[in-house]
């Protein structure tokens, strides 16, 4: 006995399937099936998960590519794949329905089912004669010898008499009839979660849906013994047969790169090569060495082994038109790896400075594209992708989709919704659930905010928000990966349109890509290299000094900027910024460009969890010895002191400790990307082992070497991403050290970006000496501007910061401003700024050299009298004499920018004496080790890394500076709502100084201050 599935939808059919593409092809596998269709509502999106998980298992099951389509209330029908040009055919049929309706939709039309050619048919009928009938006549002219009836058995009310009404469609028009299950889900436990899909679908509760709702668990993968009593042996048979004509199978989807790269006469090969050796004379332009020459060599030879020339040649061409248009460009991951990345100048990473891991970049036996990730500046990163997409066309390039799935909040809301649980609860639970108490899930703590898990809604709320968690919800647009080809790109995968105007996605994402060896080239954006560039800018305009990244990397190591690194004084340079980073950076000390590389690789979870992090500190101060246990692992670890710190470390001591090739050490690396998720690491424990112990290390060694690659985990961070980032992260470092008004107003200017909001930049702007200049209506332009004063320059606040003005009223208040500044409201009246606009000016006080306080200017806005034509020059008298108080000022200073060059919240507090005594962050070096302190500060972060086993760090910064807190979970729990909710708090605690003088605030008694001033606008930067 066999059976054939050929009609069945996954979770891939969003908020209809209820089951993953993998679940349904292991189970159907379980069940002894010959072969399953995966067809989903025109969609392929779901179908190489399944070809995935049978390659990777090995699975003796036949996977067939299909697609389910309605058009009209008329006509069903399921559409499968015999062979390449079907599905060719398929993803055109897809792309055409998809492309002339709204993203998420589709609209079918009868030309699209008249130029199937080569397709399969399976007809589904709706059950009424007439339509039936006349769809019948229709599909048999256009499907001949192509057309079965897809007969299902659901076990519905009035079934027999569909089946009779199919058989006589049969007899009728001489169609075959083959079984079909019209699967939605792997097993019928479930169909509780096919009904709350289908819920959400319809936005409505389940107890609401009636008819809309399956009336039992059939449509799942059913027994072959029970299918074998449903149906007549004959149609369980045809099924077979035509499962047995589709031949067609994902690998044969081969990627044909774009040719038009290639000059005429010329082999890409010989292009490539000859790219390369114009960039080795401007790379090395004093010759380059033998080592590096055999590196180049290599690569060269493996890339034509692997045809991968047009890659290369796609990723300059794209980095060649950044360069002409000036825009900053990156290239990291690992791309930062290979030396022929570096002659083409698509990474700035030199191979000289970091040891260099080709089998990270292309392996012969992964068999698959290289992966390359190109940075370009965040503002401008459009004309990049608007380049791509003008050069190749929409048929040929489209952007790679991004699985949004049910994440914790959305699945929680969505299915307390469905089950009528109230949105104010639901908003309730979401607001006051913390998450990220690992000792005290989330169900533990939905039974402390008033929800009985022992209720029968309760369980249902319980067990299916987890099992939702993880379900496909829509396609996005990837942040930035594209697939171009040489034909239209329809014939491989389906294209649709994207939220935004103007983009398209193809319906897999990069996993799927990966897993089919297609070309994806990442152009990604980076908010560091618009702040760079705009301080370059500013600086040639200010100083006359033209910079480039280039020219500050060649520059020797700076003694000055690496002091100024290990005093942690890196609030807005790239990467290093973050409070962990902070303080590590004085215990660490980095003095030179590795160690920056090191510094940006080592505050990550997976050395911290490897416990790397200690053992190299101790070797790094000389209080620990350094010894290797061989000379081959020597040579792999002697530059992280016989700690690894990198993935490559890793994947390298797999290959010289444990005799891994380097296909089998990349196999590891991706197993170590995703072993939180699927244990996949655990299988290599035994080769690494034994290997090791086959080479003479001991079973201790061996052991700390697998124990720490757990550690890794998915954390594990890469020496080339860290290479990449530590270049950025030293000529910012440079740029705040020596230019640092042009520094902050970059990274001002370029915001929403990094790790700090304006109003934290602003502050440490001040604490550098900097004047900020308040925003005014005469001086500021929409961005922020360097003002020369007396010894320097000052910043003069944008236009930008102002909540609720438009980019076009400030542009044309700044474009029409008068040469000697307006003297009047009328006069900023006449300009034709909206009364609103004009509003959020005044509230920002930006109005102050018309008015002198916003109170004035708010008075002088509601006089209408001079809005009269006849009136419309003359000038205005004030009358409104309060002036607001300091107290008013700031708060509304927070209300309109988000920030306040008045006062400090915690200043005036402490003025008005309502503070009491504590400790300002700036006296804390004066406190010694372990004693008591106080501190009271405007909640600025708060921070729970994944390795940190509940601990969570707030910063708090008062009017002197910024202090660290270390809020143990015990603490954080048992004063929870302090510990989340406040904007100002008062931390009671211990006072610990560690390595380097590195300070904390062990956390006692947590208060919350927010009451002292409930009206402040703040937001701190939580869990980022």
């Amino acid at each position: 006995m066999a059976y054939a599935e050929l009609f069945c939808q996954t979770n891939f059919s969003f908020l209809t399937g209820a089951s993953h593409p993998q679940e349904m092809v292991r189970q159907a596998h379980f069940l002894g099936y010959q072969a399953i269709a995966i067809t989903d509502e025109c969609s392929v999106a779901g179908v190489v998960r399944a070809y995935t998980e049978i390659k990777d298992h090995a699975l003796p099951i036949k996977l067939i590519v299909g697609s389910y389509f309605e058009l009209g209330d008329t006509l069903r029908c399921v559409l499968i794949c015999p062979n390449r040009t079907a599905y060719g055919e398929l993803c055109r049929i897809i792309t055409n329905a998809r492309r002339r309706s709204p993203k998420g939709q589709y609209s079918l039309a009868q030309w699209d089912l008249k130029t199937v050619k080569h397709c399969l048919m399976l007809w589904l009928p709706i059950g009424e004669k007439e339509a039936d009938e006349e769809w019948a006549l229709w599909l048999k002219k256009h499907y001949a010898g192509r057309l079965w009836i897809g007969l299902q058995r659901h076990l519905v009310a009035n079934e027999q008499a569909y089946l009779s009404h199919c058989q006589k469609l049969s007899n009728l028009f001489e169609l075959p009839i083959t079984a079909c299950g019209g699967a939605l889900m792997h097993s019928a436990n479930r169909q509780p979660l096919q009904h709350l899909l289908t819920a959400i679908k319809h936005r409505t509760t389940v107890a609401q849906l009636g008819r809309a709702l399956q009336p039992n668990a059939e449509r799942c993968l059913r027994s072959q013994d029970k299918l074998n009593r449903l149906f007549k042996r004959q149609y369980v048979d045809e099924a077979v047969s035509i499962a047995q004509q589709c031949t067609f199978n994902m690998r044969e989807l081969k990627y044909e790169y774009p040719a038009e790269l290639i000059p005429k006469g010329k082999t890409p090969t010989g292009y490539l090569r000859e790219l390369v050796e114009l960039g080795i004379k401007k790379r090395f332009p004093e010759g380059i060495k033998a080592p590096i020459r055999a590196i180049i060599e290599k690569e060269l030879i493996l890339i034509a082994e692997q045809q991968y020339e047009f890659f290369f040649l796609t990723i300059f061409d794209i980095v060649q038109f950044a360069q002409r248009q000036q825009i900053l460009y990156q290239g990291r991951g690992s791309a930062a790896n290979s030396v022929v990345c570096y002659c083409l100048e698509i990474t700035s990473v030199d191979p000289r400075q970091i040891n260099v891991l080709f089998e990270r970049f292309i392996s012969k036996e992964r068999d698959e594209p290289p992966d390359i990730d190109v940075d370009f500046e965040h503002q401008r990163r459009e004309e990049v992708i608007q380049y791509i997409y003008n050069k190749y066309g929409r048929e040929r390039t489209a952007i790679a989709a991004t699985v949004t799935s049910y994440r914790f909040k959305s699945a929680l809301r969505e299915v307390g919704k469905a089950l009528g649980i109230n949105e104010t609860q639901l908003d309730f639970f979401i607001k006051n659930i913390n998450r990220r108490d690992s000792g005290l899930n989330w169900q533990a703590q939905i039974a402390e905010l008033g929800l009985d898990p022992a209720s029968e809604k309760g369980q249902q709320f319980i067990s299916l928000t987890n099992e939702i968690m993880g379900f496909p919800r829509h396609l996005s647009q990837h942040v930035g990966g594209f697939i171009i080809s040489s034909g239209p790109l329809y014939q491989m995968v389906p294209i649709e349109n994207a939220a935004m105007k103007d983009r398209s996605v193809i319906q897999w994402d990069k996993d799927d890509l990966e897993s089919l060896g297609l070309l994806k080239v990442d152009v990604l954006a980076l908010g560091m290299l618009t702040a760079i560039r705009k301080s370059f800018q500013l600086i040639q305009q200010h100083y006359g000094h033209a910079l480039s990244i280039a020219q500050i990397t060649k520059l020797e190591d700076d003694p000055q900027v690496y002091n100024m690194i290990q005093r942690a004084d890196t609030v807005g340079v790239f990467q290093i910024e973050s409070r962990a980073q902070m303080s590590m950076l004085p215990r660490l000390k980095p003095q030179t460009y590795y160690d920056l590389v090191i510094q940006i690789a080592i505050v990550r979870p997976g050395p911290i969890q490897g416990d790397m992090v200690h053992p190299f500190l101790r070797r790094r101060d000389g209080k620990e010895p350094i010894s290797y246990p061989s000379e081959e692992v020597a040579n792999v670890l002697s530059r992280t002191m016989g700690v690894p710190i990198f993935q490559e470390q890793v994947i390298q001591l797999a290959m010289v400790a444990a005799g891994f090739s380097g296909g089998e050490a990349d196999q590891l690396r991706r197993a170590m990307a995703s072993w939180k998720k699927n244990g996949q690491l655990m299988q290599f424990q035994d080769k690494l082992i034994s290997g090791m112990l086959a080479r003479g290390y001991t079973q201790e060694y061996a052991e700390r070497i697998f124990n720490q690659i757990c550690g890794f985990g998915e954390y594990g961070f890469p020496e080339s991403h860290s290479a990449s980032f530590a270049v950025l992260a030293y000529v910012s470092s440079w740029l705040k050290y020596y230019y640092p008004a042009a520094f902050y107003v970059g990274l001002l200017n370029s915001w929403p970006m990094g790790f700090y909001p304006p109003a934290q930049l602003v502050q440490d702007a001040k604490r550098h000496q900097i004047d900020i200049l308040p925003i005014c209506v005469n001086r500021s332009d929409y961005d922020h501007l360097m003002e020369k004063v007396p010894g320097g320059f000052a910043i003069r606040l944008g236009l930008r910061m102002i909540k609720g003005l438009s980019v076009p009223s400030a542009e044309n208040i700044v474009n029409n401003r008068p040469a000697c500044g307006y003297h009047s409201m009328v006069e900023l009246k006449n300009v034709g700024i909206a009364r609103d606009q004009l509003e959020a000016l005044a509230s920002a006080s930006a109005l102050f050299q018309l008015a002198d306080n916003r109170y004035k200017a708010r008075w002088a806005l509601m006089e209408s009298e001079t809005d009269l034509p006849l009136l419309k020059e003359q000038e205005q008298s004030f009358s409104y004499e309060k002036s607001p108080s300091k107290v008013d000022v700031m708060m509304e200073d927070y209300a309109a920018t988000s920030l306040s060059l008045s006062h400090h919240p915690i200043q005036l507090l402490r003025q008005a004496n309502q503070l009491g005594r504590y400790t300002p962050a700036s006296q804390l070096h004066q406190k010694q080790h372990k004693s008591v302190v106080t501190v009271i500060g405007l909640v600025i972060g708060r921070q729970a890394p994944g390795t940190a086993a509940g601990v969570t760090f707030m910063t708090l910064e008062d009017d002197t500076g910024c202090s660290n807190v270390v809020v143990w979970q015990a603490t954080a729990r048992a004063q929870k709502k302090a510990f989340l909710k406040s904007k100002i708090v008062k931390v009671s605690g211990i006072l610990e100084r560690g390595d380097a003088g590195v300070t904390h605030i062990i956390a006692g008694r947590i208060t919350d201050l927010s009451h002292l001033l409930e009206a402040l606008n703040t937001h701190s930067r939580d869990f980022h």
